[in-house]
């Protein structure tokens, strides 16, 4: 089985990487690659994501024929796909940070700035908060419920049909930290940075 990670120059992801091919050993062979005919043929797919919205939109938009082929991918095909912080977030229609940015619209909602009530909650959201799992995720398998999980964020995925909801965080408000439609799975914490909880949530991906 290949799971491939796409790179697409959006900061680093080297501890992406570690991790997965910790977790995979001898199950899965892990590629790190942007190229869409290596993405095609892959079993699974993982979308990081760091900085903007807009940028890892651009980004993504920079290279030839990477946009196609993960559509083809997640929409057509309906193999599974992971998506990590503003990967997720690029599941959205359409995102406000920076300006209005039209995202890749596998999951219809909107991408926009956590209220922080007016300077009472800081921003972004750093560090360490318990998820709140709201249904029998696939990727929380074996995940307690209240475990503690490693967020980087400012924004926050809005979908417009809250079945799609796997997991909240609360930080200013319930935020949105993990969805699940068929065969797209995204987390808004970093599964890579939180322990033994986020590699189960990597090896339950893995072993879907």
């Amino acid at each position: 089985m290949k799971v491939t990670i796409v790179d697409y120059s959006s900061g680093n992801i080297s501890s992406v990487i570690n991790s997965f091919k910790e977790v995979a050993q001898n199950k899965a062979t892990i590629e790190v690659t942007s190229e869409f005919n290596k993405i095609k043929s892959s079993d699974k797919i993982v979308l990081p994501g760091q900085g903007s919205f807009k940028s890892c939109i651009d980004a993504l938009n920079k290279i030839s024929g990477l946009n196609d082929a993960l559509n083809e991918f997640v929409t057509v095909n309906k193999k599974p796909l992971l998506g990590i912080c503003v990967g997720l977030q690029m599941f959205a229609d359409v995102g406000y940070e920076e300006t209005e940015t039209k995202g890749l619209g596998w999951i219809s909602g909107k991408v926009s700035k956590i209220n922080n009530q007016n300077g009472k909650y800081k921003l972004p959201h750093i560090g360490w908060n318990q998820i709140n799992i709201l249904k029998d995720s696939k990727i929380f398998k074996e995940v307690e419920n209240n475990s503690h999980m490693y967020f980087v964020h400012s924004y926050e995925f809005i979908p417009k049909d809250n079945k799609v909801i796997s997991a909240t965080t609360d930080y200013s408000t319930k935020v949105v930290c993990s969805v699940e439609k068929e065969n797209i799975f995204g987390t808004q914490f970093h599964p890579e940075k939180s322990d033994s909880s986020g590699l189960k949530v990597i090896q339950n991906f893995i072993s879907l």
